[in-house]
């Protein structure tokens, strides 16, 4: 099981083959199994009522064999008031409060094309239909197809993940819909060159011209891991839709974007750095977390080395005194035996000439007869010294 980012087992062992196609296999449609034959991934919603959980599910083929993911989908979703500007969620979370609002707020028609359907929204002031994929429709394409003929004020974009997608929203947006989705981008301006390099080449300047027209802002959102608890902190980069951002959307040079937002916080803009900053100040994130999603590297890197040198010095360290060094060794617990003595072993000693081979050792002298003692060596008569 995964939570906050950690992998953490609910088994005492792996499950087999056959166990995961028992736990699998009887939540799935005839069109589904065919599909996992053909080795296609299945997406699909799962709901356990007794327990009033939803979870985003997908199934796929991989080395093992039949594996399986399960998101937890939440039941209650928060107002979108309360969650403030930036939302504190997810960007599934997030689209889902707008939703909300929107809901509650006005009188709406809203249509939600989504592969599976994760938050149910249920009839407040305004119409809902929501729409999923290979269960509601025969594909997603077709309720694409068929959306703009059903008369939507709202339309909500599971994901925009391919060309039919992308092209879709573009025109809905241009045809005057208010539309929702997302991009696996890291910033508001790669955002941009995202959608625009999916068409051809051909294509990509008129697109450019409707997406600076019928864009209205561009949300880009991380999951930090915080500093002090289990939980997570979000962090938000915000570009709003103004003449600038029109005219650089229009040019091709959304390069030069990130320069607009910093420029433009009093409409609300945001960059991803400041964001970051501003939660590492706060003691929400460490340093070294900003550091690896931050844009501007340079910018936080004194503070990962300050980060760096505090956790060295709260680190324990041990330190050998003097007498600790020159203690003696510690005696032998009582009733232990002594260790025995080693013989002394004979050093050998450096002389001027050839070294000498060792006596071979001698036979005891018999009782009676004095011990033979060795002479002491002779010393060498100093020489003259020699004349140059």
């Amino acid at each position: 099981m995964k939570k906050v980012g950690r992998i953490s087992a609910i088994t005492q062992g792996p499950l087999t083959e056959e166990q995961v196609k028992a736990l699998l296999m009887p939540h799935l449609t005839t069109e589904q199994l065919m599909a996992l034959q053909a080795l296609q991934d299945v997406d699909y919603s799962h709901e356990v009522k007794s327990e009033g959980l939803r979870f985003r599910a997908n199934v796929f083929q991989q080395l093992g064999g039949l594996s399986g993911v399960f998101r937890r989908i939440r039941g209650t979703l928060p107002e979108f008031e309360k969650l403030g500007l930036p939302p504190l969620s997810g960007k599934s979370t997030t689209l889902a409060a707008l939703i909300d609002f929107i809901n509650r707020t006005s009188s709406r028609h809203i249509i939600s094309l989504e592969d599976p359907i994760e938050v149910i929204h249920e009839r407040k002031q305004s119409l809902v239909n929501q729409r999923e994929g290979g269960t509601h429709t025969r594909s997603f394409a077709a309720a694409l197809r068929s959306t703009l003929r059903e008369d939507p004020n709202v339309i909500l974009v599971g994901e925009m993940r391919d060309l039919p997608t992308i092209e879709f929203t573009v025109i809905a947006a241009e045809t005057g819909h208010l539309v929702f989705g997302t991009v696996h981008t890291v910033s508001a301006a790669t955002t941009v060159d995202r959608i625009v390099s999916a068409f051809p080449p051909g294509q990509q300047q008129q697109v450019r011209s409707t997406l600076a027209d019928s864009l209205r802002a561009v949300v880009c959102q991380y999951l930090m891991k915080e500093k002090t608890g289990p939980g997570r902190v979000l962090a938000v980069e915000l570009l709003v839709n103004n003449e600038a951002v029109s005219n650089l959307i229009r040019k091709g040079k959304a390069f030069q974007l990130p320069s607009i937002i910093s420029t433009s916080r009093e409409q609300g803009m945001q960059l991803m750095d400041v964001d970051l900053m501003r939660l590492m100040k706060e003691n929400k994130i460490s340093a070294a977390d900003a550091y690896v999603k931050a844009m501007s590297k340079k910018d936080f890197e004194p503070f990962v080395d300050e980060e760096e040198k505090k956790a060295q010095a709260t680190r324990p360290t041990k330190l050998v005194t003097a007498a600790e060094k020159q203690a003696p060794p510690s005696s032998p617990p009582p009733g232990s035996q002594p260790p025995a003595a080693k013989p002394p072993v004979s050093k050998p000693v450096a002389t001027n000439g050839p070294a000498a081979a060792a006596p071979p050792p001698q036979a005891d002298p018999p009782s009676g007869a004095r011990p033979a003692t060795a002479a002491p060596p002779r010393k060498a008569a100093p020489q003259p010294p020699r004349k140059p």
